[in-house]
């Protein structure tokens, strides 16, 4: 059975698509089969792996207000062994329109029992928010992993977020736990960096990765390529440092 693994923080810029994308490349990369969900209606997750949003024919959208098959939806990544469920901006609707769905927080869920022994590993890219369509995710999923800037006001919401992730763990899903915390956009050589995950390992402990993902241009420029940082340069320091956390996933993520 795949683990299911959810991508999230509702704080915007904080490097989720990224974190979701090239952990999914990566983990792919060690010939393990992976389904990327995109759950964000902005669809970076989408388009950055090659996928054009302009050309599909069933979404997110269509699989958790139309009812079509997740088999209908999967299509191929540009990434090896990563299939995706792509998304546009049509899912910005779905929150107004499921709220009066039955069972609305376990749709996604639902949507994709059919396919989830089919793949070792599933993450979702979740929106900046903690609506409809994130606690969807945190229903469906086993682990969170939350990506965290490694700048001031790092933790600024995310007694929020701890909050939600303990109500859906007590209300909806009883086998949700944080996988891991990853800082992103990391720069060693500042204070305010140093100082960030000292505040991060206090708050969070064991569950840091040690991993730090350093602010990177090729990290920036990969996605309008279509690709993943492995696809696009897999010598920068971006490659290497999510080379080095789809490891850590892998081993702590069993």
């Amino acid at each position: 059975m795949g683990k299911i693994i959810a991508i999230v923080n509702q704080k915007g810029g904080v490097g989720k698509t990224t974190t979701a994308v090239n952990l999914a490349a990566f983990i792919g990369k060690k010939r393990k089969k992976v389904l990327l969900i995109d759950l964000d209606p902005q669809g970076n997750a989408t388009s950055g792996l090659g996928i054009d949003k302009g050309q599909l024919e069933n979404t997110t959208y269509d699989m958790l207000v139309n009812d079509i098959p997740v088999t209908d939806v999967i299509v191929e990544s540009s990434a090896a062994n990563v299939d995706m469920v792509p998304t546009n901006i049509n899912l910005a609707g779905a929150e107004v329109e499921l709220v009066s769905a039955m069972s609305r927080e376990q749709i996604l869920k639902n949507a994709i029992k059919d396919v989830v022994d089919d793949y070792d590993y599933i993450f979702v890219d979740c929106p900046p928010s903690l609506g409809l369509l994130t606690i969807n995710a945190l229903t469906a999923c086993e682990f969170v992993i939350v990506p965290i800037q490694g700048e001031y006001y790092a933790l600024e919401g995310l007694t929020q977020l701890i909050d939600t992730i303990n109500i859906v763990k007590k209300k909806l899903n009883p086998n949700i736990s944080i996988g891991g915390v990853v800082l992103t956009m990391f720069n060693m050589r500042t204070q305010l960096s140093k100082q960030v995950k000292e505040e991060v390992e206090e708050y969070f402990g064991k569950k840091v990765f040690k991993t730090l993902v350093p602010r990177n241009v090729r990290l920036a420029e990969a996605p309008s390529y279509g690709l993943s940082i492995y696809d696009y340069d897999k010598n920068s320091k971006g490659s290497k440092a999510y080379e080095t956390l789809a490891g850590e996933v892998i081993r702590r993520i069993k």
